[in-house]
């Protein structure tokens, strides 16, 4: 019964961030459902990675963190944060975020038209994993504290700890859509006069400027999210919890901006809704002729 409602429970944030969030046709939501539930896939390694603490406790990365935890960084005599904590939440936020995108980048499969795909997408995949992980959360805190304290962690993950998966994702999905398309992206990046200095580079050394375009985008979409996903977890720990809403209000109104973007809705040289039926006419003739030539 507890397993039950534990899912019940998780699936309430879900279904009303998925609700606002999603805005693409209803024909794609079967992709949208399939990225969701590889978003759910996506805990398993890292519970596998927990699990195997028990036998192989040298993995244990926290058994090296906590090397640090008399290191502190010391705002004030009663506000500090061990090096320790933050050295961990940092390695948190790189294999969750990791894994959120790497769900998107198996899902995708040359079916993103746009960047604003690629966002929404990402979101998609944290919604995935973060049911999953209030599901956990939700029949632990109910299991060892008890009903009253699983009501306060419901309103709190559904309003914070999932829409803060959200926030981190979409804001990588956006630099992952950049990296997706590098190639038309990385050509108006050299009608912008690049850094010439990086073109040198570049030159000398024979990279491709299309592929060191799309490593710098994605090295840089999961800096992001990693350091917002650190921080959002060290405000967690030193219980500045009134730091949290604007902390997610200014992340949401970057993500918004990230939405706003003129480029995330190019797609094969038009702008998705100036001319949405010739547009979707068009891909689905490419894609018929895609097929084609493949049964040639």
């Amino acid at each position: 019964m507890q397993v039950v409602l534990s899912i019940l429970l998780a699936c309430v944030p879900a279904f009303i961030w998925g609700v606002i969030f999603y805005k693409k046709d209803p024909i794609y939501r079967p992709k949208a459902l399939q990225t969701f539930l590889l978003g759910m896939c996506s805990v398993a390694p890292i519970l596998l990675y927990k699990w195997s603490w028990a036998y192989l406790p040298q993995v244990n990365i926290f058994n090296y963190t906590d090397n640090f935890k008399t290191d502190l960084f010391a705002f004030t005599d009663h506000l500090y944060l061990p090096i320790g904590s933050l050295f961990a939440f940092m390695f948190v936020g790189v294999i969750e975020e990791y894994m959120k995108n790497l769900v998107v980048r198996k899902a995708d499969k040359g079916f993103f038209r746009n960047i604003d795909d690629a966002i929404e997408f990402s979101i998609m995949s944290a919604l995935g994993f973060a049911f999953v992980e209030n599901i956990l959360y939700f029949y632990y805190i109910w299991e060892y504290q008890g009903v009253e304290v699983l009501l306060v962690s419901f309103v709190f993950r559904a309003l914070f700890s999932t829409f803060a998966h959200i926030l981190f994702s979409g804001i990588y999905g956006y630099f992952y859509g950049m990296a997706y398309f590098a190639d038309p992206l990385w050509s108006e990046e050299q009608r912008k006069k690049r850094s010439p200095v990086i073109n040198l580079f570049h030159t000398v050394f024979h990279f491709k400027r299309n592929r060191i375009f799309a490593t710098e985008k994605l090295s840089e979409g999961l800096c992001i999210a990693v350091c917002l996903h650190g921080l959002f977890n060290i405000l967690l720990e030193m219980n500045l919890t009134f730091f949290m809403v604007p902390f997610l209000v200014l992340g949401y109104s970057y993500l918004d901006h990230l939405f706003k973007q003129k480029e995330n809705l190019k797609a094969y040289g038009c702008i998705v809704g100036e001319n949405r039926s010739d547009y979707l006419h068009q891909w689905t003739w490419s894609k018929k002729s895609e097929v084609k030539a493949a049964a040639r």
